[in-house]
């Protein structure tokens, strides 16, 4: 790695040690439904139509939010309402009334089917904020991945975005077998609807995922995929970063406005359908804190968290010995099992590319 790359790993460092002290919150998920109107192949949560799991009642969540409210000023906070599909609830303007009236961020993470005209003029009213639509591929690898014809509604859902004013918003891909080698034929398609930030994921194995291998990049499409990233960042016209994945070597503040940080329990949090609370929405469940319904919300977030906050104990198998431990600390934690093993590593997989 180059010098200023490892500058910029140790002074993340300092900041996450920061953060770990002080863990100021500023992104809650509500995840208000379990139901969805697709069945993706890599869902994480195995949302269907219909869910065993009814839908969280708003007043529950408002208890929450009023309780969050006495921690933290609400306009440092935005709130992410995401599912399932969010659009599913009817009452999902009346929920992002209450979010906001409260001095909240409201966003929402949508597959872009919902959102007509009509929609996206009510949500507006009730001040939503930020959108993140779904479209994870061309035409025919979007549609293999969630079903149906989703692909023709998500890009409805784009065109209304990007005529809208005052609304920040992006389009979320997840990287595959089936969709790398049309990436650079996506963002052309993307650049002409007006997208102009662009985020990419790769698919972890949880939920229905598990043990589809075509969702789970080889090594070497790994490394492509970081430098497909690199160069649009390169070339310019397209705001695209890869997520939160773990530390990338030398590709660290490559394709990312910033090196590598998992803010799970320390910035960020989320109540789950059954009133469950975590940190990001896709650590399993093992490493829940804490329930709404019996746990005051601002109770858990000070004084619990501790193996999010204090990752000492994840220094264990591959990550024992690492030379990239201190600015890794053993990686995201959605790729932590249930037992706290590691279940990927895309700082190896990097490794074995070369």
């Amino acid at each position: 790695m180059k010098t200023r790359q490892i500058l910029e790993l140790e002074n993340m460092r300092r900041v996450r040690r920061w953060l770990e002290a002080n863990h100021p919150l500023r992104q809650l998920f509500w995840e208000c439904t379990l139901r969805c109107n697709l069945s993706c192949r890599h869902c994480g949560s195995d949302c269907r139509k219909t869910s065993a799991l009814p839908d969280m009642p708003l007043a529950h969540f408002e208890q929450v939010l009023d309780d969050v409210a006495t921690m933290v000023q609400p306009g440092r906070v935005l709130v992410n309402t995401v599912g399932g599909e969010p659009l599913v609830r009817p009452d999902i303007v009346e929920c992002g009334r209450a979010i906001t009236s409260r001095g909240f961020m409201w966003g929402f993470v949508t597959n872009g089917v919902l959102l007509t005209k009509e929609m996206l003029h009510d949500v507006l009213a009730a001040g939503l904020r930020t959108v993140a639509v779904s479209i994870d591929g061309l035409e025919p690898e979007h549609n293999w991945l969630r079903g149906g014809d989703s692909f023709e509604g998500a890009m409805r859902a784009v065109g209304l975005l990007a005529a809208t004013r005052g609304l920040t918003w992006d389009v979320i891909t997840c990287a595959n077998q089936r969709n790398l080698s049309s990436m650079p034929e996506l963002r052309q398609q993307l650049v002409a609807a007006g997208v102009r930030k662009w985020r990419i994921f790769t698919i972890f194995p949880q939920g229905r995922a598990k043990k589809n291998n075509e969702l789970f990049l080889t090594p070497e499409q790994y490394a492509a995929l970081m430098r497909f990233i690199a160069g649009v960042r390169r070339e310019g016209g397209m705001n695209l970063s890869y997520s939160c994945e773990g530390f990338l070597g030398d590709f660290e503040g490559v394709v990312r406005n910033h090196t590598y940080r998992c803010d799970a329990g320390t910035m960020t949090a989320s109540v789950l359908a059954n009133g469950d609370i975590g940190g990001c929405m896709s650590i399993r469940s093992h490493y829940v804190q804490g329930n709404i319904y019996h746990d005051r919300f601002t109770d858990v977030w000070q004084q619990r968290f501790e193996p999010m906050r204090d990752r000492r104990w994840a220094k264990r198998g591959a990550c024992d010995g690492c030379k990239a431990w201190d600015w890794c600390v053993g990686g995201p934690m959605h790729l932590r099992g249930d037992n706290g093993e590691l279940l990927h590593c895309n700082y190896q997989a990097l490794l074995e590319a070369q």
